[in-house]
């Protein structure tokens, strides 16, 4: 029993159980947390992830597609102790981290289905502005302050709810403060504090937003969010009590769990502006968006700097302190309460630097752990191995390009193919991280005419390289595997590709290298983040 404790304890950098302090680095309080949880319930960990397992998870959780060979073999050929740490500073600098970022929230905001046609179109202006603020290192809190005030380039979160208040009410508390109001929007919670009054209070907030076109660019549509000066919500009571004609009594805006908004009433004889498309839409005079966003963005909201503490954890090791991670009610039971409030009181001192944040984590000896074990779970609760996660559309299609080295000028007369990736391989998980497969979802990967133009030979392209190597097979095997599964080949994958090779005259080579770069990334390996 002495030695598993001490083995335990040694993974987290520590000797004996010591308390979490602001002095020590945040890595090493996550550590130190999960260790403790392994030795109190007996936990066996995996061991530490490969250089090969870390170095292509790591690449895709933070720049969204896989080491490239040239990248893949340098790592696996460093022998710098410091090489992991220096990795992921060069990561995080990398303009593709924003990239990333942008699609992790993008998805977040919208999901794929959007309710609103308007927010379901390319939404490539969002994605600027949303990578824009992580190229700056802008604070989360400041971006969602800006988003919530509907900002230049973040209009378009406020046009999926258009005219419709509850909507952007249930949305807002979920995402932003992780909790769950829709019970509340027909009567009263049964199981939380939250009533139909709390949740009107809310919506108070969002009833009086006009979604206004704006100036039109080519076929670009924009908009501009509106707000009135005037106008409440109207409550009519529960389901069961609603009647025909009943209008309901205006409610007035009430900050979750909070105080109720004072306003000034507007003057007798006040008109509301005509808001015209295509024109600056004027301010009102006093402004609730302006009030819900300071409140929702301040340091001692209750909920905020919690809930993206646990999402941002949630992104990286699998599973939230709290999972799912938009549901932290009073009465949910964190996996590692001590470690939830240190991640909250961590953001709060970092002044809600996510890149610092992230970089503490993935630095940790827990997000490095190998993703093998006797545990089945998809998503272990106590984090004793890594979460092997399925590639996100994006992430897939961007991966088979550095993979197979292609060019994607080559799509100029087919058309580019990121809608078919989207469709096949958008919603790859059940909302709770769990991987659902589908049989059109492995009928593509292995028959797709988009997936065969980037396997076949082309110059310059992975199987080009390898028919023009005048290198020997078991090597050419080797710069296949380390491309598209950035490792090398075991001994037995080795033995059986020289085979599959062997006898191949010039004539049949290009379709037999066709086929074997084809089986790679077709295999459940590269579907998947290890």
């Amino acid at each position: 029993m002495f030695r598993f404790a001490a083995m335990v304890l040694a993974f987290a950098g520590l000797t004996a159980p010591v308390a979490s302090g602001a002095d020590k680095p945040l890595r090493q309080i996550i550590d130190h947390e999960i260790a403790s949880v392994w030795k109190r319930e007996k936990i066996q960990p995996a061991a530490p992830a490969t250089d090969a397992v870390f170095l292509r998870r790591v690449f895709v959780d933070l720049v969204g597609m896989i080491p490239s060979h040239d990248e893949t073999t340098a790592f696996l050929k460093d022998t710098d102790p410091a090489k992991r740490e220096k990795l992921i500073e060069r990561l995080l600098a990398d303009p593709r981290f924003a990239e990333q970022q942008a699609h992790v929230w993008d998805l977040v905001f919208f999901g794929r289905k959007p309710g609103n046609p308007d927010a379901t179109r390319k939404r490539d202006g969002f994605m600027d502005w949303l990578a824009e603020q992580f190229k700056k290192d802008v604070p989360y809190d400041r971006w969602v302050k800006d988003l919530l005030l509907a900002k230049d380039g973040a209009e378009l979160f406020y046009v999926q709810f258009r005219n419709q208040p509850e909507d952007a009410t249930v949305a807002v508390t979920r995402m932003f403060l992780g909790t769950q109001l829709q019970c509340a929007r027909c009567h009263d919670h049964p199981f939380e504090r939250w009533t139909q009054k709390d949740f009107y209070g809310m919506a108070g907030f969002f009833v009086r937003l006009v979604v206004v076109d704006g100036k039109t660019s080519g076929k670009t549509k924009s908009f501009q969010i509106a707000e009135k000066s005037t106008g409440d919500v109207l409550f009519s009571g529960s389901v069961k009590e609603q009647r025909p004609g009943r209008k309901g009594e205006p409610v007035k805006p009430k900050f979750l769990g909070g105080t109720e908004l004072k306003e000034p009433e507007a003057p007798k004889g006040f008109k509301e502006p005509t808001f015209k498309g295509g024109e600056t839409p004027p301010k009102p005079l006093f402004s609730r968006k302006e009030q819900i966003a300071d409140w929702i963005t301040a340091r001692d909201n209750p909920y905020f700097a919690r809930a993206v503490a646990n999402r941002v954890f949630a992104q990286l090791l699998g599973r939230g302190l709290v999972h799912p991670v938009d549901d932290l009610t009073e009465k949910s039971e964190a996996s590692h309460p001590e470690l939830l409030d240190a991640l909250t009181r961590d953001m709060l001192d970092r002044k809600f630097d996510l890149k610092g944040f992230i970089r503490e984590i993935v630095n940790s000896k827990s997000y490095q752990l190998g993703d093998t074990g006797p545990v089945k779970d998809a998503l272990p609760e106590k984090f004793e191995r890594a979460r092997v996660r399925p590639l996100s559309a994006e992430e897939l299609l961007t991966s088979l390009k550095v993979a197979t080295a292609f060019d994607p000028a080559v799509w100029k007369g087919s058309g580019d193919p990121t809608e078919y990736f989207i469709r096949y391989f958008g919603e790859p998980t059940d909302g709770l991280g769990m991987f659902q497969s589908s049989l059109a979802e492995h009928l593509f990967l292995n028959n797709a005419s988009q997936i065969r133009v980037m396997v076949q030979a082309r110059k310059g392209n992975l199987a080009d390289q390898l028919l023009q190597s005048k290198a020997p097979w078991e090597e050419k095997i080797d710069r296949l595997f380390l491309s598209v599964l950035s490792r090398p080949a075991s001994a037995k994958e080795r033995e059986r590709f020289v085979k599959h090779f062997s006898g191949g005259d010039a004539k049949v080579m290009p379709q037999l290298v066709e086929e074997a770069v084809w089986a790679l990334v077709s295999c459940s390996e590269f579907r998947f983040n290890r």
